[in-house]
């Protein structure tokens, strides 16, 4: 993990620690201590924060990929210029995520990165206005508000559950849903949670982390 903020990234670190499957090997403060760290330390992914300029992060990753086996790339951010994304997306980055993103997107991100060892899809995480500039015609990229519906599809709700959780109307969950399946190559709600779990893009942790954090609620405004 490469962040210049002390706090976030062990704050962050401890989170990802949290969830099955993922082990943080090492924190630096920047791209280019995360650039040597790869090179020494080989590590499945990379998570690294994009500042400006942007011309770092791009030698970074050109860098980065000389290495063998190269590590996968999850990028965050605060800047959502489309330009910039779909140029450091092109230069191998498996992930462009705003830091606004929950810990669930993130760990789908790192986990869709990993499973996905051809770079067939990528995960964006930014505002609906914005993907449609950066997308380009992609097939392969998975927006964060459609990890978040396959997530809840994964925890059993129904397009109508979806759409009450995410304020959106059934009709918007079904397109987000028929989006979904050819970009997952998929037919079905079925096929796109077998995928999602054999490919590890979402765990079973992921799917009863709700309801444990729904019984600790539960318990705890019992006891008050």
């Amino acid at each position: 993990m490469a962040d210049d903020h002390t706090l976030f990234r062990r704050g962050l670190a401890g989170l990802l620690s949290s969830y099955g499957g993922l082990q943080i090997v090492g924190e630096v403060p920047n791209d280019g201590d995360a650039l040597a760290f790869a090179q020494e330390e080989k590590p499945d992914v990379v998570i690294m924060q994009v500042q400006m300029p942007f011309e770092r992060a791009r030698e970074s990753l050109l860098k980065m990929s000389e290495i063998s086996p190269p590590p996968k790339v999850v990028l965050v951010t605060m800047f959502e210029e489309p330009r910039y994304v779909r140029e450091l997306m092109s230069l191998g980055a498996s992930a462009y995520l705003l830091k606004s993103v929950s810990i669930e997107h993130l760990t789908g991100a790192v986990r869709a990165a990993v499973f996905d060892p051809k770079g067939h899809h990528i995960v964006v995480g930014l505002p609906q206005e914005i993907i449609g500039e950066v997308e380009g015609g992609s097939g392969g990229v998975l927006t964060v508000r459609e990890m978040e519906i396959l997530l809840l599809v994964a925890r059993g709700l129904s397009n109508l559950q979806i759409a009450n959780a995410l304020s959106l109307s059934e009709a918007t969950v079904k397109r987000h849903l028929a989006n979904i399946y050819p970009k997952m190559g998929v037919a079905s709600r079925s096929e796109a949670v077998r995928k999602a779990l054999s490919e590890e893009w979402i765990t079973i942790q992921d799917i009863t982390h709700q309801d444990e954090e729904e019984q600790n609620d539960g318990a705890a405004s019992s006891s008050s």
